[in-house]
């Protein structure tokens, strides 16, 4: 699963994915074979149970930092989007070939309505944020429309021929644009259109369809940004009136923490409420000044920056994934080589055990025979749906031999 990072110009976009893609330690067996420039690795960040069956692991895939697990995943920088991006206005030709492959978005807003609807900067709080939002919306659905307008009398008459059920012709069109079958059979359900008479539906309610494909296939988070701002909170609620999660957020202060961390100068693990100086003697006035900014008007007030909260609930909630930690030894809780909880696997909630044996290797998943859930040594079966939290041991036709 891939989550995109998407903006218009100047709302502190490329900010939060530096904050959000600067490594915090070296991580071994690296997930991901090719990174270009506009893709970087983040981290979700949820409690080890390394801690609850107290064990000292040893992570190889991930990141164990006092009892939490960082696991990585893939984040997509989308270029600044600015109204008519979907007609190749700006670098909407570029920006629309980037969120094809995004499952989920999170949406930088300048909450301090600091910036105009090309991302030019303005006078803060003469720029309405809500704009930024319907206008984000409108792209996409009109861009999915383009794609989908030249086709749909084929499709209409293809699918009334009987050659096809709608939803699979569509998911066959879209099936680039990370738009699975689900998606559309929800849409489908939530318009109340004829799936069996496409050439009755009016412009206005194939529309109605497409923006309604756009929630359901590319979910949306706000990370409402520049909170440090003193224009921002009242935007910060007027946002939450809408149907979407909003994070508040100040992506410059999480950079400024990881930097920090970077050099050692402070103990900050991403999405921790505060931060400990290590030597307070070598700071200078100015970082010292400026760590106290952000912990008084970031962290004490908001809890966090947002930036790891955003990719948390980005990852957890709209794409409802769960992380399992797959073993070999049950007795030790370690690997081959004797690593305690080596790995942890972040999947989609429903995700079977034979599943899991497919994601950590096509072998283990064709030679399945049963898994075993280790707090209770409890067989299970190839059609056993895993939980957030499990730790599991494939026993398959390879292992035996």
């Amino acid at each position: 699963m891939i989550v995109g990072v998407v903006g218009k110009p100047n709302t502190g976009k490329s900010t939060f994915f530096s904050a959000a893609t600067l490594i915090p330690v070296e991580v071994a067996n690296f997930p991901f074979t090719t990174i270009r420039a506009n893709r970087g690795v983040g981290y979700i960040r949820t409690p080890c149970v390394c801690t609850e069956l107290n064990v000292k692991d040893n992570p190889m895939n991930s990141v164990c930092l006092d009892g939490i697990r960082l696991i990585p995943v893939e984040l997509i920088d989308c270029a600044g989007l600015v109204p008519g991006a979907w007609q190749g206005r700006g670098l909407g030709n570029q920006f629309l070939d980037e969120i094809r492959k995004a499952d989920a978005l999170i949406h930088i807003i300048d909450a301090a309505g600091a910036t105009d609807n090309e991302g030019r900067m303005c006078r803060r709080g003469t720029h309405d944020p809500i704009e930024d939002v319907e206008f984000l919306e409108k792209e996409i659905t009109m861009w999915l429309h383009q794609i989908l307008k030249k086709d749909w009398p084929r499709i209409a008459r293809t699918t009334e021929a009987g050659k096809g059920d709608l939803p699979s012709i569509l998911e066959s069109r879209l099936s680039g644009l990370s738009i699975r079958r689900r998606h559309i059979l929800k849409a489908l359900r939530e318009t109340d259109l004829n799936s069996d008479k496409p050439t009755a539906w009016n412009e206005d309610e194939i529309i109605g369809f497409i923006d309604k494909l756009r929630s359901t296939s590319k979910p949306m988070l706000i990370a409402a940004n520049k909170v440090d701002l003193q224009t921002a909170e009242e935007n910060v609620e007027r946002l939450r009136e809408l149907n979407y999660t909003v994070i508040p957020c100040c992506a410059e202060a999480e950079l400024a923490l990881r930097r920090a961390g970077e050099k050692k100068l402070i103990d900050y693990k991403p999405g921790d409420s505060d931060f400990t100086v290590m030597e307070p003697e070598i700071l200078t006035m100015n970082q010292n000044k400026a760590l106290q900014a952000i912990r008084e008007k970031i962290l004490g007030k908001y809890g966090s920056t947002g930036v790891q909260e955003a990719i948390n609930i980005a990852f957890f909630q709209l794409l409802n994934m769960i992380v399992v930690y797959p073993v070999e030894d049950l007795e030790h809780l370690a690997n081959h080589k004797g690593k305690v909880l080596p790995d942890a696997y972040i999947v989609p909630h429903q995700t079977t055990a034979r599943q899991l044996a497919y994601i950590i290797h096509t072998e283990l998943g064709e030679s399945f025979i049963h898994a075993v859930e280790a707090r209770e040594r409890q067989r299970i079966g190839e059609n056993h749906v895993l939980k957030d939290r499990d730790v599991i041991s494939i026993v398959s036709a390879k292992k035996r031999g």
